[in-house]
């Protein structure tokens, strides 16, 4: 009879190891989840300080925010004010903090600190409408020389990127001509000339404000910046040094035409920013990324703590059940049944494994001695078991008392193992001791502790209890890797020893052969 083909089988355990592992590269990638646990990222720690004088009555502060800054992500922000409210306004073109209170007289200060992740990839801008270039009008001398100082600028060059360009260089020129010097002296402000002349040659432009970052840096200011819109996105320059980009210390904080501060009831306004550089747990930062994906509904962040902490549990058991696979079915470990070293090695994991050790030996061995004298009564099995699951629950009792007097924790140890799966393997073993003996019970029970001690050893590494929390699709490794060893039919390791004599006959006869 032609056996069916296994191509089947080895296609799904293939398909569900490379679903297990593409579903937590995934994770990684777009939920930032780190594969390694402790791993920590460096953030920049941000301050905003505002003062000002309060005249007594009523106090509104707006406070222009971030909303969008290429290679910087935000991860945390908060107001420290005391007594005023707080509240971020967002609308389709700008973000603002607004800070209120009904009475305040006084010298005031407020903060505002947010925390950033530098050297990430952000999505472009979001450009709702293609903006236009505004109206600019100079009186006198400075509209002549504005367009003549265009005209110069526009003979050397070809788009909007090397005008603005050619204007930075005419503007910070050391010894500028009569039109750049008359310019000048109407418009002091170099990024703001810029912002106009350009407008004023019909390309849209805009001031925009950014915080030059520098660790432990206090009262700076920010640094105005011009943006021009070319090829449908937005094109920062610098208008002292005519560099292009965003460099990587660069956090543009503000936009658009409103002002960055405004203060409704007080006076001598004032910002300064402060800032230091510090490294975060990543999986913190993870968290405060979560978004509303496919990756964050499968997994278990969002449930509440105390369903989180049990699923942390729960999601060991996968591999506390490959390595009692592995142990029986590879190396050929007898153990009183499949679950029973799966659920000692949980139990370890609540307390430590000495204890653990001395509380199931403990009541194993009194559970057996209770069973001898069971078995005078000629009970029936189910009475019998019944029976068995009372009498632990006494025994765990005693033991709670006496540990608690003692000062250990021996009764809490015991407490995590189930009470009918120890009721049912102290019935189990005792059946044994009378069939096969006091041998095969302590080869049984022995292989049981040493396989809950390899599952406990591999479970309480924080490594193992990260991804297996973190990573839930992993566990359908685990699951191929049990169906795949439940498909091997060759010898055991336990097995060699007992056929090594049959391999040496076999190559002794070989050898007289040969000779």
């Amino acid at each position: 009879m032609k056996r069916p083909s296994r191509a089947p089988f080895y296609f799904i355990i293939f398909s569900m190891i490379c679903l297990g592992l593409g579903t937590a590269w995934l994770r990684h990638e777009y939920m930032e989840i780190p594969f390694i646990a402790g791993e920590e990222r460096p953030v920049w720690l941000v301050e905003a300080r505002v003062d000002f004088i309060a005249q007594g009555g009523e106090v509104t502060v707006s406070l222009g925010l971030p909303q969008y800054s290429p290679g910087f992500r935000r991860v945390m922000e908060q107001a420290a004010s005391p007594g005023y409210g707080w509240a971020v306004i967002e609308s389709e073109t700008s973000r603002r903090g607004e800070w209120t209170k009904r009475e305040a007289r006084g010298a005031q200060t407020l903060y505002y600190k947010a925390q950033f992740v530098g050297g990430v990839d952000t999505e472009d801008e979001v450009i709702i409408e293609v903006p236009r270039a505004y109206s600019v009008e100079w009186d006198g001398p400075p509209a002549t020389a504005s367009s003549q100082i265009l005209s110069q600028a526009l003979a050397t060059s070809s788009s909007s990127r090397s005008l603005t360009r050619e204007l930075i260089k005419l503007l910070n020129d050391p010894t500028p001509d009569q039109n750049a010097s008359l310019m000048l002296t109407a418009e002091s402000d170099k990024a703001l000339l810029l912002e106009k002349l350009l407008n004023q040659a019909d390309i849209p432009a805009r001031g925009v404000l950014g915080l030059y970052l520098e660790d432990a840096r206090r009262y700076q200011s920010l640094t105005r910046m011009v943006e021009i819109f070319d090829r449908d996105q937005w094109v920062v320059f610098n208008p002292l040094t005519g560099a292009e980009g965003v460099p990587d210390n660069l956090l543009l904080w503000h936009r658009n035409d409103m002002a960055l501060l405004d203060v409704i009831g007080g006076s001598r306004s004032r910002i300064g920013f402060s800032m230091i550089y510090q490294t975060v747990p990543a999986l913190e930062l993870a968290r405060a990324h979560v978004k509303d994906n496919i990756f964050s509904i499968i997994g278990v962040h969002s449930l509440p703590i105390e369903e989180q902490s049990m699923f942390k549990l729960l999601f060991l058991l996968p591999l506390g059940a490959l390595v009692v696979v592995f142990m029986r079915v590879i190396v050929g470990l007898k153990t009183s049944g499949t679950f029973m070293p799966i659920l000692i090695a949980m139990a370890f994991l609540q307390t430590s494994l000495y204890l653990g050790l001395f509380s199931f030996i403990t009541v194993v061995a009194f559970g057996l001695v209770l069973r001898t004298y069971l078995s005078r009564l000629n009970l029936l099995l189910i009475s019998r078991i019944a029976t068995l699951v009372v009498l632990v629950i006494f025994i765990i009792s005693v033991l709670s008392l006496v540990g608690y007097q003692m000062g250990l924790n021996t009764g809490m140890t015991i407490t995590f193992f189930p009470m009918i799966i120890i009721a049912w393997t102290i019935e189990r073993m005792s059946i044994l001791w009378e069939e096969e003996g006091p041998k095969e019970v302590l080869v049984q029970g022995g292989g049981s502790l040493l396989v809950a001690i390899l599952a406990y050893s591999l479970m309480q590494l924080p490594s193992v209890g990260h991804l297996t929390f973190n990573f839930p699709e992993l566990n359908l490794v685990f699951l191929a890797l049990i169906m795949l060893m439940g498909q091997y039919t060759g010898y055991k390791f336990s097995e060699l020893r007992r056929f090594r004599a049959m391999v040496d006959n076999e190559a002794a006869e070989k050898g007289a052969d040969n000779r």
